[in-house]
């Protein structure tokens, strides 16, 4: 009498134990946390200045207290603060994207695609013209708002045009961008503002310091904001009559989105200039790496999106040393190449 089959799984099964599965992400995201905190520590000491962990220990061991604490104040008001900020600014840009991609339905679009960048720079030539003395905190809230304007008209113009290809998303982004970019241009050269609007055209953190950077720390609170309503985004991204099905007011978690989504790009581009390209290309690095699990893809999102700006910025700061490229430059043509192989794989598709 044969035996009957026992219930073990079958080899080469592919079923996971869950918790299992949870903590072999952990894992990774830890390790990939601590790359990033090596990228940190890098760049709090790369500079023309020579303020290294060797240099410190040489001052102690000599006895040079006064060489010491100067290096040490170099480190408090120039490299911690310019650090942190590029940290800051990577990850809530990163999330950002991932927060408009779902708004939109859309893997191509992010900030700087479809106008909410744009919108935000027309802001601030505003307020500048305006009000010139105006303080940062008030430069801010006009940019924010018309960030937030920005982004409702792309929204409101993907309802209105029929787009049967995806691809067609963010290039009426782009050119709805460019309209606003255009205009706002035109008014910097009109009035004599070219150099200030090129400042907040083109991300740059060399002129970061200890009390002009403090404002960044609102995009963290930001981003643990959109964490904590991710999965409401993934809902509402899928329509209206599906969210209302659900219980789950469809406006109100969209004029959260783009409030979250605005008031990023509008700390951002306040504080250090635009980063393009960036909230497009690092939430599909992590789709493809680790899936569309949002709740689990936001932190690998932030995570990944401060450690690609923390080594643009670290290359830009040594591809030409001891003169220094701006990080925008840097992620623009990383980012640009990235977002065609990108295009062109999803057209393959």
């Amino acid at each position: 009498m044969t035996a009957p089959p026992t219930a073990a799984a079958p080899a080469g099964s592919s079923s996971v134990d869950p918790r299992a599965a949870a903590l072999r992400d952990a894992r990774h995201l830890v390790a990939a946390s601590a790359v990033v905190l090596v990228l940190a520590v890098v760049s709090t000491f790369v500079g023309v200045l020579d303020v290294t962990p060797w240099s410190l220990w040489r001052q102690l061991a000599a006895g040079d207290l006064d060489g010491f604490r100067d290096a040490v104040e170099v480190i408090a008001v120039s490299r911690f603060p310019r650090t942190a900020s590029v940290v800051l600014a990577g990850l809530a840009l990163s999330v950002a994207g991932l927060i408009m991609q779902l708004m939109a339905r859309n893997k191509f679009v992010e900030p700087s695609t479809v106008g909410t960048v744009e919108s935000a720079q027309a802001g601030l030539l505003v307020v500048t013209l305006l009000l010139p003395a105006a303080p940062l905190m008030a430069k801010m809230g006009v940019a924010s708002l018309f960030a937030l304007a920005g982004t409702g008209l792309f929204l409101l113009v993907l309802q209105r045009i029929p787009l049967r290809n995806s691809l067609l998303v963010p290039l009426v982004g782009i050119m709805l961008g460019n309209v606003i970019a255009s205009v706002t241009t035109f008014f910097g050269y009109r009035f004599d503002l070219l150099q200030s609007l090129n400042a907040w055209m083109i991300g740059d953190f060399s002129g970061v310091l200890r009390g002009r950077y403090e404002l960044l720390w609102l995009v963290l609170a930001l981003t643990v904001v959109g964490y904590v309503a991710a999965d409401r985004f993934t809902v509402a991204g899928m329509g209206q009559e599906f969210t209302t099905n659900l219980g789950i007011d469809h406006r109100r978690v969209m004029a959260l989105g783009m409030t979250l989504v605005a008031l990023i790009s509008a700390v951002v581009v306040v504080t250090v200039g635009s980063i393009p390209f960036l909230g497009l290309v690092v939430p599909n690095l992590v789709s493809m790496l680790v899936g569309d699990n949002v709740r689990r893809t936001v932190p690998w999102v932030a995570v990944l999106g401060a450690g690609f700006v923390l080594a643009c910025d670290i290359l830009a700061r040594v591809i030409r040393y001891p003169y220094e490229i701006p990080v925008g430059t840097i992620v623009a043509v990383v980012g640009g190449v990235l977002f065609l192989a990108l295009l062109l794989r999803g057209r393959n598709r």
